[in-house]
């Protein structure tokens, strides 16, 4: 019993590749994203605090020990 090799229609569907120059301006945006987030919650204290006072550095505390920022 031999069975025919039957291909399927589907067989030549697969992901469609997405051109770098649509992804880069999402990635870029992203790597910015991150960059001030990860400044608010790590580095944003002393000379270089874009808020004053210290409302971001205790709203951001836990985040910054689970980052490994020191703090105090």
């Amino acid at each position: 019993m031999s069975q025919a090799a039957v291909e399927s229609p589907i067989a030549g569907i697969g992901p469609t590749p997405i051109p770098l120059r649509e992804i880069a301006p999402w990635a870029v945006f992203a790597g910015v994203v991150l960059l001030a987030l990860l400044y608010l919650v790590g580095m944003d204290q002393g000379a270089t605090s874009v808020f004053s006072g210290e409302m971001l550095h205790e709203f951001v505390h836990d985040g910054r020990h689970l980052l490994g920022f020191p703090c105090h």
